[in-house]
């Protein structure tokens, strides 16, 4: 039973989604284009390298890098390529320049703010020390004796 488990767990691993058609020839050239693709994000399946990805789509765009690459492309050029292409959301580590450093800086702004009204609304709830009347002391002293 454990070996049936070990087997299934080993034939599930991503690290088969490339496919031998896919590699190039040349071993230099393999390596940058491992290189690139671990670092793009398949857009199907979120948070998961191209590298990694068994779906279509990922396919299309290892065999891109490899056509760039082949190409003559430097590493840059393919991944600006890609970029152009996808947007940056092909990046599993967006840049933080343009319209992304809105996103880096909300996060870290919006706790921060969220954090200063919750102490300014805790400094302003401070409990009332009014006296207690006649009528609310003779009541407490009512409840006490009982």
């Amino acid at each position: 039973m454990r070996k049936l488990i070990l087997l299934l767990a080993f034939l599930a691993s991503p690290a088969f989604a490339v496919q031998p058609d896919e590699i190039l020839a040349d071993p230099v050239q393999e390596a940058r284009a491992r290189e690139i693709t671990a670092v793009l994000r398949c857009v199907v399946c979120r948070n998961e390298s191209v590298d990694d990805s068994n779906a279509e789509i990922a396919r299309d765009i290892r065999l891109m890098v490899r056509e760039r690459i082949v190409a003559g492309d430097t590493n840059e050029e393919t991944m600006q390529y890609m970029v152009d292409r996808f947007g940056e959301y092909i990046l599993l580590n967006p840049t933080t320049s343009g319209s992304n450093l809105v996103l880096w800086l909300a996060g870290p702004i919006l706790l921060l703010s969220g954090l200063g009204i919750a102490a300014l609304t805790l400094r302003r709830r401070r409990p009332t020390t009014e006296p207690l009347s006649d009528d609310e002391e003779a009541r407490l002293a009512r409840i006490l004796n009982e």
